[in-house]
């Protein structure tokens, strides 16, 4: 059960938020500016690259590599190929997970290794192997690790993670704070690549948003003019169906559903629209549909938790003319009596407006997981 009252509490927050997600929340446009000068300090801006990659490969761990392969993936566009390397192994550990090169991978790819950890033996021998093929290597992960040394060893490039003190050694794969130290670094690389419009004042726009976000989802903002808390309360007892549009906003929805299950414990579906029409109808028609049983009577209030209903969650990644399926999917949700929360960014470019959808969505898991005792 959600306690709405915490939400409205900031000391309580405070308290509540054991692991730094909030803190992780609120300051990542700085987290965004510190590890744009750590990708400075190591030398990405002064890189002098004889061509664009015929394929870029991504490597790295759970949630947070998964992320960050598919927005380079989505800002790259077709321009190159972006894949992500599938980890092998018995467990998640990090001792036990393994990454293979692809069989045709050589000398004309770009191999580059994303992890908040960075003691993973598989991640050292990928990049042996990277060497060996003749695969330029690039890597952003804690500084003084073993990666650091096998990064170096194979004549690549690295770049220390952007770390904050009150992060424990193994910080949460979905935490804010780990995406924009991974990501950012890796936006500068592409950038002096050509595969993706990453400058630093881009990088800065995107520091700005952050912040913008993180005084409007903010701990002291009251609920009902927070998008984030509102959002929160809203998926308090709601399967979340989340429903994008636009290229950008695929990438934020998927994000935000990894961090539904890793922060808040919570399942839900995405999927991008128009497709998701055809695809959620049914769900929709079914049993978890608002009106599949509106109130039961006979409910016991006390002992038994209300039924679980599903709530559209509509992420646009920017006003969109001509085309557009919202009005379907207004139309299909309320024909069901299914509720919907719309979130939609204000203009700018590609990268601001979708840092301001992931700012406010990992806010509101943030705000779901700490209000649920997560």
């Amino acid at each position: 059960m959600l306690d709405e009252s915490l939400l409205d509490t900031p000391e309580a927050l405070s308290e509540a938020d054991r692991r730094g997600l909030l803190r992780g929340a609120a300051e990542a446009g700085a987290r965004v500016r510190t590890a744009a000068r750590h990708a400075a300090e190591a030398g990405v801006n002064d890189l002098k690259p004889e061509g664009r990659p015929r394929a870029v490969l991504i490597a790295g761990p759970g949630a947070a590599a998964t992320s960050v392969a598919d927005l380079l993936g989505t800002l790259a566009g077709a321009g190159s190929p972006v894949t992500r390397l599938t980890p092998a192994g018995v467990a998640p550990a990090a001792g036990a997970l393994r990454w293979e090169l692809p069989g045709w991978a050589g000398s004309v790819d770009l191999l580059l290794i994303a992890t908040p950890d960075g003691t993973e033996p598989g991640l050292s021998l990928l990049a042996d192997q990277a060497y060996r093929r003749g695969c330029t290597v690039a890597a952003v992960a804690p500084a003084d690790t073993p990666l650091s040394a096998a990064v170096e060893g194979a004549h690549g490039l690295f770049v220390p993670m952007a770390t904050a003190p009150y992060e424990q050694d193994a910080p949460v794969a979905s935490a804010p704070g780990v995406l924009w130290a991974l990501l950012t670094p890796l936006l500068a690389l592409l950038d002096r690549t050509g595969l993706l419009a990453a400058p630093p004042d881009a990088l800065e726009k995107i520091a700005d948003r952050l912040d913008h976000i993180a005084e409007r989802c903010g701990p002291a903002i009251a609920t009902y003019s927070n998008p984030a808390k509102t959002l929160a309360a809203e998926l308090a007892d709601a399967l979340p169906v989340i429903w994008t549009e636009g290229t950008s906003a695929g990438p934020a929805g998927r994000r935000f559903a990894a961090a539904l299950a890793e922060l808040a414990g919570r399942p839900a579906l995405v999927s991008e629209l128009p497709e998701a029409l055809a695809a959620h109808s049914t769900l929709l028609a079914g049993p978890l549909a608002a009106s599949a049983d509106p109130d039961d009577f006979f409910r016991d209030r006390v002992e038994e938790p209300p039924a679980l209903h599903a709530r559209v969650v509509l992420l646009r990644d920017r006003p969109i003319g001509g085309l557009s399926a919202a009005p379907a999917a207004r139309d299909l949700a309320l024909s069901h009596d299914t509720p919907i929360s719309e979130l939609e960014p204000e203009a700018g470019g590609e990268i601001e407006t979708l840092a301001e959808l992931i700012a406010v969505t990992d806010f509101a898991a943030v705000y779901l997981a700490l209000a649920s005792g997560a």
